[in-house]
């Protein structure tokens, strides 16, 4: 086996798992100065990371929980966010159409009023209440709205940007890269991973272990010979994508019979977003999908709200995540804890192993931020809490540095050129770098997608698979016929297999011969 004569300890930290909770770890533990390595056995945000509402937000019906500490942490990262990525991410009004047979009027305000004090605001602005007009696009019976604010996210974008970061910093991310299995001796890890795209097999050794492995996190104890007491409860949400069901900026949040909400979003300028649902699940989390039952329970939820009509026929794209719940034993899916744990297993003070239970993609850093502090007992030379006022790569204000990129590059689009920005901020520089003419941009893949933009993205966003690129690193599924997609497909596998032949791709058995 690869590495066994090795005798220094390779990494201070292996992170498993490439999803918002493993690389936010990745990122803060590097940013303190340990040598980090991040395995992902798919696509980073390749599962449940990828498939949330895409949503910054402290989550107002926690608060019926009694989920107080949850949502003041969630409400405080909000801002905390729209500044380490301001470039994918920007505050979001929310309208909740009132209905005193679900919830009385003092009961939303009160919730609205917790939900603007839990926490200091700067940026977004506190809740009102307010009255339809005739433009409404809510249907005449509902007389009050409630108005309040919270954050949308490109969630799969902001797995990448913490992955970058964790790179910028020195640190090693390998997706496509399992980890089979791993034992203690001699005070150190021995961690053996298996390459997929290439079926190597290379054994590492850290001196700590993150299982940040989501729906997959007792598996791999498993694979680790460690027991728990913990466990998680996996419960899937659904999204539908439809067109548009009304104009305007302001997404809505709906409530239902069942005690449950559901956001209408909206989403790439021309279409909605709706979900979620909540069902239980047990099998493959990477084999989980929206049911008939669930596509026409969200339509109808739309359906008793809004003047404009939807069905299943209209549903344009769909997406289904399984989210790792941390297990507290609730009767019903709806109120189990969103909140997260830790269980950390040592030998001796040495080889930790810190398992992550739960968590949201809101408080990922906060989670991160206590997990390192968690861990800061083995590693006395490493620096203290500093991502909070940290900010990801190519963090930039869109507005301005958008002008800038129309100046720069003239003779760009503005379509191409606001996406662009929207998606890569200031790294656009980086992308266009040497390029000069719409020529330069090459092969046309459709939908203002670009060769330029495709190598850019194998070599310097780990896009291995077509899929990774069209529903992950972009949203450009929604616009490339399935023709052009094919075509797409064969050049990034082309490419990724050439890489791969020559040595440029780098893999975890390059790095440790």
């Amino acid at each position: 086996m690869v590495g066994l004569a090795r005798q220094a300890i390779d990494y201070d930290l292996l992170v498993i798992g490439g999803g918002i909770n493993g690389v936010g770890i990745a990122y803060d533990a590097s940013g303190r100065g340990l040598k980090v390595c991040l395995c992902e056995m798919g696509d980073l945000a390749g599962a449940t990371s990828s498939c949330s509402s895409k949503l910054i937000h402290g989550g107002l019906r926690y608060l019926e929980q009694y989920e107080f500490r949850l949502v003041r942490e969630a409400l405080a990262e909000r801002e905390t966010l729209l500044k380490m990525a301001p470039h994918i991410s920007w505050p979001l009004s929310f309208h909740l159409p009132h209905q005193s047979e679900l919830r009385p009027a003092w009961m939303v305000q009160l919730g609205l009023f917790l939900y603007d004090h839990l926490s200091r605001r700067n940026t977004l602005p506190g809740s009102r209440r307010i009255s339809p007009n005739a433009n409404s696009p809510l249907q005449d019976t509902f007389e009050t709205v409630f108005e309040y604010s919270d954050v949308w996210v490109d969630d799969a974008r902001l797995v990448l940007l913490n992955a970058q970061g964790v790179r910028e910093r020195g640190g090693v991310i390998y997706t496509r890269t399992k980890v089979v299995s791993g034992f203690r001796s001699n005070n150190v890890w021995h961690i053996t991973l298996e390459d997929l795209l290439t079926g190597k097999i290379t054994e590492v050794t850290s001196k700590s272990l993150v299982n940040a492995a989501g729906p997959w996190v007792a598996d791999v104890l498993t694979g680790l010979s460690v027991t728990s007491e913990k466990r998680v409860r996996l419960v899937k949400g659904s999204h539908i994508v439809v067109p548009a069901v009304y104009q305007g900026a302001q997404a809505y949040i709906l409530q239902n019979k069942d005690k449950r909400i559901v956001f209408v979003i909206p989403f790439l300028e021309n279409y909605s977003l709706i979900g979620t649902t909540e069902v239980e699940y047990s099998g493959n989390p990477l084999l989980a999908a929206c049911s008939e039952h669930e596509r026409e329970y969200l339509c109808q939820i739309v359906n008793d709200h809004f003047k404009s009509t939807t069905s299943v026929k209209d549903i344009i794209w769909e997406y289904s995540g399984v989210r790792p719940l941390f297990e507290d034993d609730s009767s019903d899916a709806r109120t189990v804890t969103r909140d997260y744990s830790f269980e950390l297993n040592d030998d001796n003070g040495m080889t930790p192993l810190l398992s992550i239970f739960g968590g949201k993609l809101t408080t990922y850093r906060k989670l991160a931020e206590h997990a390192m502090n968690r861990l800061a007992i083995y590693f006395p030379k490493a620096t203290g809490e500093w991502t909070k006022e940290s900010l990801l790569p190519g963090a930039v204000k869109t507005e301005k540095y958008l002008v800038n990129v129309k100046e720069s590059f003239p003779w760009l689009p503005e379509q191409i050129a606001t996406r662009y920005v929207y998606s890569y901020g200031a790294l656009v520089h980086e992308l266009l770098d040497g390029v000069t003419c719409i020529g330069d941009l090459g092969i046309d893949f459709g939908a203002g997608l670009f060769q330029c933009e495709v190598d850019y993205l194998i070599n310097k966003e780990w896009v291995m698979e077509v899929d990774d690129l069209l529903w992950r690193r972009s949203k450009l599924g929604l616009s490339l016929s399935p023709q052009e997609s094919d075509v797409l497909a064969d050049y990034i596998r082309s490419n990724v297999q050439r890489a791969l032949s020559t040595g440029m791709l780098n893999r975890i058995n390059q790095a440790h011969v």
